[in-house]
């Protein structure tokens, strides 16, 4: 019995359904890495940011969310180098997909109770997106901006469902516009801390 494919899964029908005392056995999650490229790069250093943002209120599974991860990953490695990006994934998958599990082997007609008792077991892990939620954050030069666009396309392959890719007027990751961040650092009412300010 392999993974059964995104649209078993893709729409968000029930209430959010997570580990707890209640619900246990839970497997992990196949995504461990939500940061990963230069995260120690100073925040002065990547003023460029994208975001992969959704079109739709779905769900996406932690095996997608590590998929497109790893391409994002791949690509920018091969064009920006080690040291010249950084990729957060800012969804996280706490939701607990339940499959009811069917036997299809020759006999299994005797043995297989249909829909009686159909209360299915935890199988895999999603996180529940809503419209315009931001799925993967990327920061990096300015220089190597058509780098990671692209990188974000690739990465939008691996979801079912519409995404945008939307560049923004943020510095890096903080919440300041490009003028206002200048002009803080500037005047000294700005300090860098590590990735952010």
């Amino acid at each position: 019995m392999g993974r059964r494919p995104a649209r078993c899964v893709r729409f968000q029908k029930n209430k959010p359904y997570i580990k707890s005392r209640f619900c246990r056995g839970v497997p992990d999650a196949k995504i461990r890495i939500y940061d990963c490229g230069a995260k120690k790069t100073p925040v002065d250093q990547f003023p460029f940011v994208a975001h992969l943002v959704s079109d739709e209120k779905e769900q996406l599974t932690a095996c997608a969310l590590e998929a497109a991860r790893v391409a994002c990953n791949k690509y920018l490695v091969k064009n920006t180098g080690k040291e010249g990006y950084h990729i957060r994934c800012r969804a996280h998958p706490f939701h607990v997909i339940r499959q009811n599990k069917m036997l299809s082997c020759a006999g299994a007609d005797r043995l297989s109770s249909g829909m009686r008792g159909s209360y299915g077991k935890p199988m895999e892990m999603a996180a529940r997106i809503a419209i315009g939620q931001i799925i993967v954050s990327v920061r990096a030069k300015d220089s190597n901006a058509h780098h990671v666009i692209e990188a974000l396309r690739r990465a939008k392959f691996k979801f079912p469902g519409r995404q945008k890719i939307m560049r923004s007027n943020k510095w890096g990751f903080t919440k300041f516009d490009r003028q206002d961040y200048a002009r803080g650092r500037k005047e000294g009412w700005l300090v860098a801390d590590g990735a952010s300010v």
